[in-house]
């Protein structure tokens, strides 16, 4: 045995299991790379769907320069006619009946017994089965918000309260949907309409509902919990959640801490984190913008809509006399309808705008020329738009972004909401007021929290610190 394979089985093996959509994708690869850094060996079970997504994004080497980080695949079992081809539904159901034994083949099969399983907690089902299965420990890293994972938490909790499922869809317009929830721990104030749009369902049988409570409930399960959000920023509801599991792990934002490696500021391209394409051209149009001139759109990476809606956003931004970049991804469009634009739209955009497919949000947000992020509040962008000090419009479509877009803008004081029905006119008010002066107040105190931010991820902050006992505990699992 030569000595750096002596030294690669001393070390510490972890295996992570992300749900498989882009931002958890994202929000795992970082730990997992953050983790690496810090001396863990790391192996990375995709999908097959998603890890061939990755390799055409990021290219044939991608991940090929990383000693002892392996990305390994398993078969979903979900037929597709394209790419863009991923039902919700059906991802849900073969995740509860096809990816146990195919990961625990691959498990067996790994050259060196893993340490401890870091699963998404979405999919805390078929890990905790096979973590019993392997005979070691395993730890579940909700990729949300603490105030989002708080939310889907109370579900069950909803349900015996005869809150959820609502009785019928009127309820979901007659006002109900403001009642005041004031029992949920560190959450004040909170209204049902606050909560993940999960517990809107009419449907007590609803595939995504039902999955729901069952991944909430293998929270307790287990004895470690990782959030990727930071102390300060969720102070009252990471003691509450604190208070209820074994151990709390706060280590975001993890791309500030990533940033802090040396090995990541040499190889910044070792890692891709996009299951699409990025388009560079934007940055050149960027870099010819003022400071703070400029408004980023982005819906994330699940939410659809109808064309009509596309075009109202279209209008709205174009009226808004701001400079904008517009991320159009090739599935935003729900149905058979493309993203096609009308004429007249599209000149209007040339004088203003600049459309892509794609982009590295971070590397955008960070960019002196962007003063505002109009966004669907997926946790993801969020966490990425406090970490950059930009103050965000809020179109939540569904799932937590409820919940993110409530402490956004009524308990950070960094966002406007926006209505759920997509009209022109709005769009243009509220890109004035976001760029305008009205807008000022939003922008300072988005400074203040990517200062806070940048204080948790340095040297004795509380996320870096929580990052050095996560690695502490799992080296100790290493020598039982």
């Amino acid at each position: 045995m030569t000595e750096t394979m002596a030294t690669a089985e001393k070390k510490p093996h972890v295996i992570f299991i992300p749900f498989p959509a882009q931002s958890h994708v994202k929000a795992m690869l970082k730990l997992a790379e953050l983790l690496h850094h810090k001396g863990l060996r790391i192996t990375f079970v995709n999908t097959e769907f998603v890890h061939k997504r990755l390799l055409k994004s990021a290219g044939p080497h991608y991940l090929s320069a990383s000693p002892d980080f392996h990305l390994e695949t398993i078969p979903d079992g979900i037929p597709r006619t394209s790419e863009d081809d991923n039902d919700s539904d059906l991802l849900l159901h073969y995740l509860e009946t096809n990816f146990l034994a195919p990961f625990l083949e691959l498990a067996t099969k790994l050259p060196t017994p893993p340490t401890c399983i870091i699963s998404d907690g979405l999919m805390s089902s078929f890990p905790i089965d096979a973590a019993q299965t392997l005979e070691i420990p395993i730890m579940l890293y909700w990729t949300l918000s603490a105030c989002g994972f708080m939310g889907l938490y109370q579900i069950q909790s909803l349900i015996d309260k005869g809150l959820t499922p609502v009785q019928d869809e009127s309820y979901l317009t007659n006002g109900f949907l403001e009642t005041i929830i004031d029992w949920i721990p560190g959450m004040k104030s909170i209204r049902l309409k606050d909560l993940p749009t999960n517990v809107w369902t009419t449907d007590p049988n609803d595939k995504g509902y039902r999955f729901l409570i069952q991944a909430t409930k293998n929270s307790n399960k287990v004895s470690n919990i990782i959030l990727h959000t930071f102390d300060e920023l969720e102070d009252s509801i990471v003691k509450a959640l604190s208070s209820m599991f074994h151990h709390v792990y706060t280590i975001g934002p993890v791309q500030l801490l990533l940033d802090q490696t040396t090995e990541h500021a040499e190889t910044p391209n070792v890692n891709g984190y996009s299951l699409w394409k990025e388009e560079p051209d934007c940055f050149k149009w960027l870099e010819s913008k003022e400071p703070n001139s400029v408004i980023y759109v982005n819906y994330g990476s699940t939410t659809v809509m109808s064309l009509e809606e596309l075009i109202e956003f279209g209008w709205g931004l174009a009226d808004s006399n701001h400079y904008f970049l517009w991320i159009l991804r090739s599935n935003l469009v729900v149905g058979d309808q493309s993203a096609v634009l009308p004429p007249e739209l599209e000149e209007q955009i040339k004088r203003r705008g600049f459309i892509a497919s794609w982009c590295s949000q971070e590397k955008v947000l960070n960019h002196t020329s962007i003063g505002g992020f109009l966004t669907h509040g997926g946790w993801g962008s969020t966490i990425e738009s406090l970490s950059a000090g930009v103050p965000m419009i809020c179109w939540p479509y569904l799932w937590d972004q409820t919940t993110n877009c409530r402490f956004i803008c009524k308990e950070w004081d960094v966002g406007l909401e926006m209505g759920k029905n997509v009209k022109r006119d709005e769009v243009k008010k509220l890109v004035q007021e976001l760029m305008g002066e009205g807008g000022q107040r939003m922008r300072n105190k988005a400074m203040e929290w990517k200062e806070k931010a940048k204080m948790a991820t340095s040297p004795n902050g509380s996320s870096f610190l929580n990052v050095e006992k996560l690695v502490k505990e799992i080296t100790m699992l290493s020598t039982k």
